[in-house]
């Protein structure tokens, strides 16, 4: 009766908002057992929808289309997937300088505006519409769906949230009750709060527990040092996000838990893309995203090779992502998605790496924690925040437009909310910030070790 009554809410919620994310997932629930070849036809019936709107509402697209010799056939709705290549691809630096000719601020349900978490070290605002936030919704509700977690189902969220809560947090934490979810900030785990969290996940009692990567194997790494079993009698998986899991991650997290961990797959920018089901597969959400798998020199990569995601978001009309370079890089399977479901498999996902920081009172925060001051501060092009100390970071910002005085007083304070106001900061304005010696980028990092077994199960 509680699952009824919160997924009631949840439903009524969504339609007020004008949401049809509940129409959305009972579509998903039917296209995925499509054949590969009928989920293709329904990409590109979709994709010709998003471009004509893209080149009646988004002139920086519309000029792109026109140029590739495209108008006529959007006009008469005859794109096919193939067609897509004809396009350039875009990069976050297009999103960011073009903002004004991309946004359709008319779209139906109205725009809003978002910030990208930073992870990539170059903060992206951007807008969103309703059908974007269906698809977000509606293709975790399938997921979850999967691993027999039903809406209205009792959900915990190991998550990001603000250092004090006002008005609208406090009325957001009473929603999330109402609609049977519960958030534990990932952004104090000291190893006093773990400990709570703990016992409140033993009390409320989840069927599905879901959050960072790399807070949830602290979480599971706390437990097993304290020798607590979390008896979470209801669980039936895992959810994790934001970051790569790594083997010893998944099989730290399962154990402790008792339940088997289930990766997601996507970005604040392009949205929820990805989840895996039971069996390992991790499954595309084809209804929403079209993704080409591109080299260095934007030419698609042999079948099962490894290459950047190139997404083409299909419910992104508000702002159009179009063969949009995410900059993770991942393999599409060659193999076919297991039970008969016509989705795309992604075989692997290489992600971004970053650190926990450690405060001066010993609170363990996930990276985003640091990621969220920079990403609010106007002005910051690239960035990459080194602690050294527990009482010492360094922070190296590219400076784009919009920088001043003020965006360094505004990371200043923030970092210094999060981690202690006698932290010292060295903020130093930089032409470029280099790759690590491996060549990838490290946008977090934290010389500061965690205790004992927690280091482990976040490395």
């Amino acid at each position: 009766m509680l699952t009824s009554l919160a997924r009631a809410i949840y439903r009524a919620q969504e339609a007020a908002l004008g949401r049809p994310t509940f129409d959305y997932w009972q579509e998903l629930e039917q296209s995925q057992w499509l054949s590969r070849d009928a989920i293709e036809a329904l990409q590109a019936r979709k994709l010709n929808v998003l471009l004509r709107h893209a080149l009646a509402h988004s002139p920086w697209h519309a000029e792109r289309i026109r140029a590739a010799g495209l108008e006529d056939a959007v006009r008469a709705s005859h794109v096919g997937i193939a067609d897509l290549a004809r396009l350039p691809t875009m990069g976050k630096r297009d999103a960011r300088e073009n903002l004004d000719h991309l946004v359709w601020r008319d779209a139906p349900g109205g725009v809003f505006k978002y910030n990208t978490g930073g992870s990539s070290g170059e903060p992206l605002i951007f807008y969103f519409g309703r059908s974007r936030q269906a698809s977000d919704a509606a293709g975790r509700m399938r997921a979850r769906n999967w691993w027999g977690v039903a809406p209205g189902d009792r959900e915990a969220y190991l998550w990001g949230a603000p250092v004090e809560l006002n008005k609208t947090d406090r009325v957001k934490t009473l929603r999330d009750r109402l609609v049977n979810q519960l958030v534990l900030n990932a952004f104090a785990m000291s190893p006093e709060r773990m400990d709570a969290y703990l016992d409140t996940l033993k009390a409320w009692q989840p069927k599905c527990l879901y959050g960072y990567a790399s807070s949830v194997a602290l979480l599971a790494a706390h437990a097993e040092a304290r020798g607590v079993d979390p008896g979470l009698k209801q669980l039936k998986v895992v959810c994790t996000t934001g970051e790569p899991l790594y083997p010893h991650q998944r099989e730290l997290i399962g154990r402790v838990f008792g339940a088997p961990v289930a990766n997601e797959f996507g970005s604040r920018d392009i949205g929820f893309t990805a989840h895996e089901a039971p069996g390992g597969q991790m499954l595309l959400l084809s209804e929403s995203h079209i993704v080409e798998v591109l080299d260095a020199a934007g030419a698609p990569v042999a079948p099962g090779e490894v290459g950047e995601a190139v997404v083409t978001g299909l419910t992104s009309e508000a702002q159009p992502f179009i063969r949009y370079r995410t900059g993770d890089t991942l393999r599409l399977s060659t193999q076919p998605a297991a039970g008969g479901r016509g989705l795309h498999v992604i075989a692997e996902v290489s992600g971004r790496q970053t650190d926990f920081v450690v405060a001066r009172d010993g609170r363990v925060m996930h990276a985003l924690a640091v990621i969220y001051v920079l990403r609010a501060a106007p002005g910051v092009a690239q960035f990459k925040c080194i602690q050294h100390a527990i009482d010492r970071m360094e922070v190296q910002v590219v400076p784009g437009p919009g920088w001043s005085d003020a965006s360094r007083s505004t990371i200043e304070a923030g970092l210094q909310a999060r981690l202690g106001a006698s932290l010292r900061i060295d903020l130093r304005l930089m032409d470029e910030i280099p790759p690590e010696a491996s060549g990838k980028h490290r946008y977090v990092v934290s010389h500061v070790p965690l205790a004992g077994g927690l280091q482990q199960a976040a490395a």
